[in-house]
């Protein structure tokens, strides 16, 4: 974990992070308000954010803002704006996603659309909106939330994977841009992560065990120690390790066999 004080005069006053509602995002949300930064939540679930901010509140002592929004909304930013006015964000978790489990052609057109808008869309202009001011402060974090999905084409999550790949590559692009500016950007790469999401997904953990299931907590940990360090990090040694390897010894082809293999033993019939 970086120290309280280095994180707050890099990254501070206040964060913002999307999907703080569940999982991850509510991780992100302890682990940052623990830093001392205050924190503005967005989710669409407005009882479990109203829940995540009063623990952070009560825990930490920071200040929190929520904003119940939609992502798949076209006009979402202006609610993001209006309660955010008056306030300098320093650092942005585009963590929010929306991620159906299923074959392509089971998934209805509208369920591809709105992973779009929800996991492409919606970050381009919260990176947009939030980037621009971390650099004309000449400081500030941007954290993408991509998957370990992202790197190869992936059975049963085909349109998320895609989408994870446009955050990778956003992310990644946007690092190099930005060297030398006091703005750093990075892209998170997890795996599997015990999250609620996950868990409402039903995978048949016991079919298969090449991929491990990580926790939350050392997930936001890894993110937030290595951000201003590296354009993209996959937390977990072991997803490293079973990634690097698999990518440098495996054809293109029987990697994403592989992938697809593991994920039909967890969501096949």
């Amino acid at each position: 974990m970086p120290s309280s004080q280095d994180f707050k005069s890099r990254y501070g006053p206040w964060a913002l992070v999307t999907g703080a509602a569940w999982g991850l995002g509510t991780e992100y949300a302890r682990q940052i308000g623990a830093l001392g930064l205050n924190l503005v939540l967005l989710d669409i679930r407005a009882d479990d954010l109203q829940r995540v901010a009063e623990e952070v509140r009560g825990k930490s002592g920071v200040e929190v803002r929520v904003v119940v929004t939609d992502l798949a909304r076209i006009d979402f930013i202006e609610t993001v704006r209006r309660e955010t006015e008056g306030i300098e964000i320093g650092l942005l978790v585009s963590n929010a996603a929306y991620p159906p489990v299923g074959l392509f052609f089971d998934q209805s057109l509208e369920d591809k659309m709105r992973m779009i808008e929800v996991n492409c869309r919606a970050p381009l202009i919260l990176v947009h909106e939030f980037g621009a001011k971390m650099l004309a402060h000449k400081r500030g974090g941007i954290i993408m939330m991509s998957s370990g999905s992202a790197t190869q084409g992936v059975a049963y999550v085909a349109s998320y994977a895609a989408t994870k790949a446009y955050n990778l590559i956003l992310a990644e692009s946007l690092w190099d841009e930005l060297r030398g500016s006091g703005v750093d950007v990075l892209a998170v790469m997890p795996g599997a992560t015990r999250t609620t999401g996950f868990e409402l997904s039903k995978p048949h953990l016991e079919r298969s065990t090449l991929a491990p299931v990580n926790e939350p907590k050392p997930t936001v940990a890894e993110a937030l120690r290595v951000l201003g360090k590296t354009p993209s990090w996959i937390p977990g040694r072991r997803n490293r390790w079973i990634l690097t390897l698999a990518q440098r010894l495996l054809p293109r082809k029987q990697m994403i066999k592989l992938v697809g293999s593991n994920m039909r033993q967890w969501y096949g019939k």
